[in-house]
């Protein structure tokens, strides 16, 4: 299977949900299941249909989680040498030559991003257009309303 790149945060985070839906989350359901079951005929028993399935939610997102972990390939961009360049997990900022704005992104895993803390995706339009860029270069995105360019003010690995 491919390698899933992963900063070193979204490596902790998942593995934090894991432990959680292990820890906390299976012992709550279980006891649900059981309390459902003492309540007699399970084939009217909404509670007990509930827990079953809340049961299979949480059974595989742990596999899930599981999976990604396994084939997840950790960059720990602050242990790379600043070269200038943009590379998974450099945050970068980039002034958007249509609007007079500056952005700052993080380019991070699919998991990870999170357009609302300026996390964005190493396979988005935007973070592709960025990735090999150096300060002073022009990145032009594809959108729906046509090319917009950024050019790139600094590169950063934090």
């Amino acid at each position: 299977m491919n390698q899933i790149p992963m900063t070193v945060a979204g490596a902790e985070a998942l593995r934090a949900e894991l432990k959680r839906l292990k820890s906390e989350e299976r012992p709550k359901i279980i006891q649900a299941i059981a309390d459902a079951r003492e309540h007699g005929d399970l084939k009217e028993n909404a509670e007990y249909h509930a827990a079953r399935e809340q049961q299979s939610f949480c059974e595989g997102r742990i596999q899930e989680i599981e999976a990604k972990l396994s084939n997840a390939q950790i960059i720990d961009v602050s242990k790379l040498p600043e070269t200038g360049r943009v590379i998974f997990g450099a945050t970068v900022t980039a002034y958007n030559t249509k609007t007079d704005e500056e952005v700052t992104y993080k380019i991070v895993g699919d998991d990870e991003a999170d357009i609302k803390q300026n996390l964005i995706s190493v396979n988005s339009p935007l973070a592709r257009a960025f990735i090999g860029k150096s300060v002073d270069d022009v990145a032009i995105v594809g959108t729906p309303s046509g090319d917009v360019e950024y050019e790139i003010v600094s590169v950063a690995h934090r």
